[in-house]
């Protein structure tokens, strides 16, 4: 009997199986208040294994683009189609952003090499302006597809408020 190029028969359907698993990409549908029903691929989710401070509960989130506003980034909860949290990169408003974590904080989301960190705050509002939170950024895992929210040592504000000669963010609903 000739033997079948590329292994075994069980190693031919593993591969076959792999690949089928490549190309049918899993999606969850997440009934949304500001954004209306949308679908994300399962693998593209953030898992909070804490949660974020409050919503204890919301594990895991989606990480969307902003359809008008390319600054800005929305955090949606997929257990609470109510929740999504406006995020934006910190550097983008305050250049000189240098952050500094206790290990102890970034333990949980193994991060070997900073590149596979990205780093977002939360955007908030005040009476007269945006406010960014500065001191409890949110840290994310890009390989691991995990984040967690942390408190950054030293003398940072958790209501930074955005110049307003800068372009705006876009508020929305």
């Amino acid at each position: 009997m000739k033997k079948r190029q590329g292994g075994s028969p069980s190693a031919s359907r593993d591969r076959g199986a792999e690949t089928f698993r490549q190309r049918t990409a899993i999606t969850m549908r997440i009934n949304t208040s500001r954004f209306g029903r949308i679908d994300v691929e399962t693998a593209d989710l953030i898992r909070f294994p804490s949660g974020l401070p409050g919503l204890e509960d919301c594990r895991e989130w989606a990480l969307l683009a902003d359809s008008t506003n390319n600054a800005l980034g929305w955090l949606q909860s997929t257990s609470r189609g109510d929740v999504a949290l406006a995020v934006v990169s910190p550097r983008r408003f305050v250049p000189d952003y240098q952050v500094r974590i206790p290990r102890s904080e970034l333990a949980p989301l193994a991060i070997a090499d900073i590149r596979q960190a990205q780093v977002v705050v939360v955007v908030g509002t005040s009476d007269t302006s945006l406010t960014l939170n500065l001191k409890a950024p949110i840290v994310i895992n890009l390989e691991a597809r995990t984040g967690r929210q942390v408190v950054a040592s030293g003398e940072l504000p958790m209501q930074y408020q955005l110049a307003s000669d800068r372009t705006p963010l876009k508020k929305s609903a």
